[in-house]
């Protein structure tokens, strides 16, 4: 399977502060799906909007099919933003309550003009279709549906243009247990008809589990550790990765005893990943750490068939 997107060395801030810490994902053309696993403000979300283009980046690359994203044209961009789409967390703050579902999936057909106007209201229904939902909620407005229609139809936008790659942003997590099904349904359906690259931003690792072939795990804005998700979870290495699994009552698969034992705790230190040659940013939450996590900072390296950023990454191996 060839690249379908590729980042590399992505560096993200805020003003003078930097949240993303040279990271590299990789997507494959699909049906394939990318996981990226964190804690609330390990950057999940700010790499899924710099993708786009939404957010600058301070450093790094990202390609797609072979093109530089970062310094495309307003026109290469906008055919760029045809292939690759962010599906939100919120489908009730994703839609403006002004537009009806029929205005709202219809607006990225005009804006690009992929479909002529007397077309696009056969093209809304038939994408509504696709995701399950009757051409009776043409013309309801967001506040008229449930969160699970709520964010079908902001799925069905998504696909309106046809992309090859979408960044899902917490897809589910702003639904119950039942209409989290239902989309994670979807998404699997979807994936294999349109055959779909996308990467998928979730704390939920049974969403992961069910929807990823490889997974990146992100602590404080960097990669800890990446491998196929199957290996990653059933038998994590990083401790902060054994931590988010052992938080975990029931996934499918096999929890290594040993995860029982840790915990994930806040930080004793500043949330801002520590420099270069200051030790591992989670040495003070780590119950293995040592004297040299605390002083030399780790890099990935492959261990055990993935990559891990840990000093103690074989030690792991034996709990």
């Amino acid at each position: 399977m060839s690249d379908l997107l590729t980042v590399r060395g992505l560096r993200l801030g805020f003003g003078k502060t930097e949240v993303v810490h040279g990271v590299d994902l990789q997507v494959l053309e699909g049906p394939y799906g990318l996981g990226v696993i964190g804690e609330s403000g390990s950057g999940k979300t700010t790499i899924g909007r710099a993708v786009l283009r939404l957010h600058p980046a301070l450093a790094g690359s990202i390609t797609y099919r072979g093109r530089d994203v970062l310094t495309m044209t307003r026109v290469e961009l906008s055919a760029y933003r045809r292939e690759v789409q962010l599906v939100f967390q919120d489908g009730d703050g994703a839609l403006d309550p002004r537009m009806s579902v029929q205005s709202a999936i219809a607006e990225p057909l005009a804006i690009h003009q992929t479909v002529a106007r007397g077309g696009r209201r056969d093209r809304v229904a038939a994408l509504l279709a696709e995701v399950g939902l009757g051409s009776d909620l043409l013309a309801r407005y967001p506040h008229e549906l449930s969160g699970g229609e709520r964010q079908r139809v902001v799925i069905a936008r998504a696909l309106a243009l046809e992309p090859k790659l979408l960044v899902l942003d917490e897809p589910t997590s702003a639904l119950d247990v039942t209409v989290q099904e239902r989309v994670l349904q979807l998404i699997e359906r979807l994936r294999e008809h349109r055959s779909l690259g996308y990467i998928l931003i979730s704390h939920n690792l049974a969403v992961i589990d069910r929807l990823s072939e490889s997974c990146v795990v992100l602590y404080q804005g960097a990669v800890v550790e990446r491998g196929r998700t199957r290996d990653l979870l059933t038998t994590p290495l990083h401790p902060y990765t054994r931590a988010l699994r052992a938080a975990v009552p029931e996934l499918g698969v096999r929890r290594p005893p040993s995860t029982r034992m840790l915990t994930v705790g806040p930080p004793q230190t500043s949330s801002v990943l520590q420099p270069a040659g200051q030790g591992c940013s989670y040495a003070d939450r780590c119950p293995l750490a040592v004297e040299v996590c605390r002083s030399q900072t780790p890099v990935l390296r492959e261990v055990a068939g993935r990559e891990i950023a840990c000093h103690r990454a074989e030690d792991s191996l034996s709990l």
